[in-house]
């Protein structure tokens, strides 16, 4: 038997089932932590304001402040675990469940992990936090909001050997496996895998968060992990960790279900490689959706899923298929210029040689070109996609036909609309120089794939424009909320 490529591993890997959330007849007592009265058996570190009980919960509020269960349920030690906790967070409210952590005099926990409880909170000097509640701070990070605010929630926190799940309302969000060259971005908090107690952390002052329901079970020592997949530590696998660290979205908003790839299959990868993403389905004539009815059954199919749902706008009559109600259903809405007529009236897609043909003046279509971007972008779309696509006549000449004057053009353009440019993986583009004049006029970005087939990648090249282009993660764009998307507010 030959040997199986990259390309012929990553299908079989991804269509790997998830194993059942099952613990079977290995799993010890379910024991309670909170006796629904008071704090007893967890020790406050922090303002004694911050942790009070009412009603039969705990609400964390005020600090920093960490209480650390020191009780004497299995010694206040934990390996190999389940944890559950009904939660509600106020608006604006930050906070953290850890684990596998140990009680402090003063500060918070230092080591284990932490899970983070945060959807809409906002810190001083502009801070907007972008990773949600659900995520493993330090090594995974989940993007999408998911829960609601003032709405009771469950957290699951499932731990065996070395793989983290983690679970909102059985919703599987993080699938962590500790690599034995574990890499974390905090050097101030030991992300590792060992043993210890929980700890319940309030980090946002402003608003509180409420728990309720404290329960572990305890795992034998010999239990096996769900998957037994040894994840390789590398450059991009530590810039992933590094940029969520930092406040960066990294999200692949460009990704499509093709070459066999499955909405399951493309989440196992999102949690294999610790990038979220945005499943896009084409809109337009002969495309899977092409009207309200369509819009309808796709979204039904998509719903409850822990990704973002686009749509992407195919040719120029996209808009006029389906309705401004339809559009806003969608977490964004994204285009690019690869379709249009030219000057004669000829409908054409420029990746197609044979609908181009010979491209006699250069210029001239360069020009038509850039014309047909510029009204693009007044369509009503969060993202323009592909962004200085070449066709493959003329894209060996792409420095020298993408002058300074047409690069601004389009920049301009994206500006008047607030359309956020795409860095896209596949091809590459756009080139450094555009990035970095986009950049200084206060364009935002995107990342994205544009897969043709079911291999996604792992955002290499917008990874790497990051960092050389000085891109900041408030120049990084994130999904509208409802009432403020383009199809809502532009004229």
């Amino acid at each position: 038997m030959h040997d199986l490529t990259r390309r012929e591993v990553l299908p079989l890997l991804l269509a790997a089932p998830v194993a059942a959330h099952s613990l079977g007849k290995e799993s010890g007592e379910r024991l309670s932590l909170f006796d629904g009265k008071s704090i007893a058996g967890w020790k406050l570190v922090g303002p004694a304001s911050a942790f009070k009980v009412t009603g039969g919960q705990i609400e964390a509020q005020g600090g920093p402040a960490s209480i650390f269960y020191t009780g004497s349920r299995h010694d206040a030690d934990f390996k190999n675990f389940e944890f559950t906790a009904d939660v509600m967070l106020r608006a604006g409210a930050k906070s953290a469940i850890c684990f596998h952590t140990a009680p402090q005099s003063a500060g918070g926990p230092s080591q284990g992990f932490q899970v983070l409880l945060a959807d809409d909170y906002r810190g001083p000097n502009g801070f907007v936090q972008r990773s949600k509640t659900g995520s493993l701070c330090g090594v995974r990070n989940v993007y999408k909001q998911l829960m609601h605010d003032n709405d009771w929630f469950s957290l699951n926190i499932l731990v065996r050997q070395k793989q983290v799940q983690i679970r909102l309302n059985n919703m599987l969000v993080v699938d962590y496996i500790e690599p034995d060259d574990a890499f974390s971005a905090n050097p101030d908090f030991l992300c590792r895998i060992r043993h210890g107690t929980f700890a319940l952390q309030t980090l946002g002052p402003e608003a509180a968060t409420a728990f309720r329901n404290l329960r572990v079970r305890a795992l034998p020592d010999s239990i096996s992990q769900v998957s037994d997949e040894k994840p390789q530590v590398d450059e991009v696998y530590r810039e992933i960790i590094r940029l969520g660290a930092e406040n960066y979205p990294v999200v692949d908003y460009h990704a499509h279900l093709k070459g066999g790839l499955t909405v399951e299959q493309a989440l196992a990868n999102s949690r294999r490689v610790g990038i979220g993403y945005g499943i896009a389905i084409n809109c337009g004539l002969s495309f899977p959706v092409y009207d309200d009815s369509s819009v309808r059954d796709y979204l039904k199919s998509m719903r409850g899923q822990p990704c973002y749902v686009a749509m992407q706008g195919e040719g120029r009559e996209w808009p006029t298929l389906v309705s401004s109600e339809s559009v806003t259903k969608f977490d964004y809405v994204f285009t690019d210029a690869m379709t249009f007529r030219d000057d004669t009236g000829k409908r054409m897609r420029i990746w197609i040689p044979e609908e181009i043909g010979v491209i006699r003046d250069k210029q001239a279509f360069m020009e038509m070109y850039v014309k047909r971007i510029e009204g693009v972008m007044r369509e009503p779309i969060d993202i323009y996609a592909n962004a200085t696509y070449l066709p493959d006549q003329i894209a060996a000449e792409y420095d020298a036909l993408w002058t300074p004057e047409r690069m601004q053009r389009v920049i301009d353009a994206a500006l008047r609309s607030e359309v956020a440019i795409e860095i896209n993986n596949r091809r590459r583009i756009p080139s450094p120089a555009f990035i970095k004049r986009a950049k200084a006029a206060g364009c935002k970005f995107s990342f994205g794939t544009n897969n043709a087939e079911a291999e996604l990648g792992r955002l290499e090249y917008p990874i790497q424009m990051v960092r050389q282009c000085g891109l900041a993660w408030q120049d990084i764009f994130v999904p509208r909320p409802d009432g403020q998307k383009p199809i809502q507010v532009r004229t």
